[in-house]
């Protein structure tokens, strides 16, 4: 399932320090995160600057300077500003660690803070360490059923997700769930982002009923803590109409894509990449309706803010390079295939590696362009290396091996390849049918 919206990084902010006297530091931290608290995003980063200025005051290794690069760090990783972001998270952690064992927690809270950053930027080799330190120190010092070694649970699950991992992400996940109902209730927000996670792996796993049931119950948690127009009542809505659209209950999914983009601009300003995420959704949407004019400008905002946001070699940019070469072959525009499907193939070979069933996915698509194109040896070629991937990997996937080869028996059939063809269609037809007869594990 595409486009859904994780919760991949619970962020933790340091708390700020209890003083005898009230510094102009802790004036300027407690308006801050305030501020921050109440989304007020631009008047946070001005309190957050000017704590900072008061923390160089006390010293180049003040936890208090940790503190406060920690927390605007976080500031920064929520506007997706993450070049800002990580120096500031580096920092902290360095800061912290020349206290030794006495700030082991403070030390987790910025590997945590890293690794989220890192995973943002697909750059998930640097990711996986730091988060696996995080999760090695709060065990040593929380416990194993703290809530913040849940939040590195989700998160390492999520970067789990993200690499196309959904078998190593999902108990962990459900690790995450059960420590945060147990220790801070059932109706706790942080609670609802392990549980909408958990929800995306049901979903990937065909288990809609049990995936929708638990978006459902992460959405109604943020409604009653936060309010309807907070940012993750949004997000919680595009994840609801994401499986709607999937289903084919597309007035459903229509208007919550349509509370969702309106709640992420106002929220979060119209340059986020969790508008990209709806302005996507709802171009996909008119795609399965086959209203392609009123799809194409979606998809052209949406790449061009995830370009900007997230940087040329995130996977979303993939994804919207695929969708939006896709609509205009529907539309019969002439394309360039190079500049799309050829740059999101690269950006998947980088991030996945030449072997993963998500390049296989992405040249299954530059061959249905190339078919289109009438290009037929080359979309025979990316079919057949798209088929060689899928044979090697761990576990069949035989939805993927079905699609490939029905765009494989269509393209013989246009060649006039008719032997060819009926053998193909034959093959997609058994992986469809070892699919549906799959039983379930227990």
């Amino acid at each position: 399932m595409r486009n859904l919206l994780l919760w991949s990084f619970c962020l933790v902010l340091a708390p700020g320090m209890a003083l005898g006297q009230v510094s102009h530091w802790e004036c300027a931290i407690d308006a801050a995160e305030r501020a921050y608290g109440q989304r007020q995003y631009r008047d946070a980063e001005s309190k957050f600057l000017q704590a900072q200025k008061e923390a160089e005051l006390f010293g180049p290794y003040d936890r208090r300077l940790a503190i406060t690069l920690n927390n605007l760090g976080g500031l920064y990783l929520r506007e997706a500003r993450y070049p800002e972001a990580e120096p500031l998270f580096k920092r902290a952690l360095e800061i912290w660690q020349k206290g030794g064992d006495k700030t082991t927690a403070d030390q987790a809270t910025a590997l945590n803070n890293l690794a989220a950053l890192y995973s943002y930027q697909s750059r998930y080799e640097e990711a996986e360490p730091e988060y696996r330190k995080c999760l090695a120190l709060r065990e040593k010092i929380l416990g194993p059923e703290h809530p913040d070694l849940a939040s590195t649970l989700n998160n390492l699950g999520a970067l789990f997700w993200q690499q196309g991992k959904v078998d190593e992400a999902e108990p962990l996940y459900r690790r995450a769930v059960f420590i945060k109902e147990k220790t801070l209730g059932p109706n706790d927000p942080e609670l609802a982002p392990c549980l909408n996670n958990l929800a995306a792996v049901y979903i990937r796993q065909g288990k809609n009923a049990e995936g929708e049931s638990l978006f459902k119950r992460a959405l109604s948690i943020w409604q009653r803590a936060f309010g309807p127009e907070h940012p993750d009542v949004g997000n919680g809505l595009n994840n609801l109409a994401a499986l709607y659209s999937l289903e084919g209950r597309y007035s459903e999914a229509e208007t919550m894509y349509g509370q969702s983009l309106s709640i992420a601009e106002t929220s979060l300003g119209p340059d986020h990449p969790n508008v990209a995420t709806s302005l996507n959704n709802l171009a996909e949407l008119y795609r399965s309706e086959k209203k392609y004019t009123e799809a194409e400008p979606l998809y052209r905002r949406a790449l061009s803010i995830r370009e900007r946001a997230l940087g040329p070699n995130h996977p979303d940019v993939a994804q919207s390079l695929d969708d939006l070469g896709s609509v205009l072959v529907m539309k019969s525009q002439q394309i360039n295939v190079e500049l799309l499907y050829l740059r999101a193939l690269a950006i998947r070979r980088k991030v996945y590696g030449a072997e993963s069933s998500e390049v296989a996915r992405s040249l299954n698509d530059l061959g249905v362009a190339y078919v289109q194109e009438q290009r037929f040896p080359q979309g025979e070629q990316a079919f057949l290396d798209a088929i060689a991937i899928l044979a090697k990997q761990p576990k069949t996937e035989t939805a993927t091996l079905a699609r490939v080869c029905t765009n494989m028996a269509s393209l013989y059939q246009r060649e006039g390849k008719h032997r060819k063809a009926k053998k193909m269609a034959d093959e997609a037809n058994s992986f469809r049918l070892t699919q549906a007869f799959t039983p379930e594990s227990q």
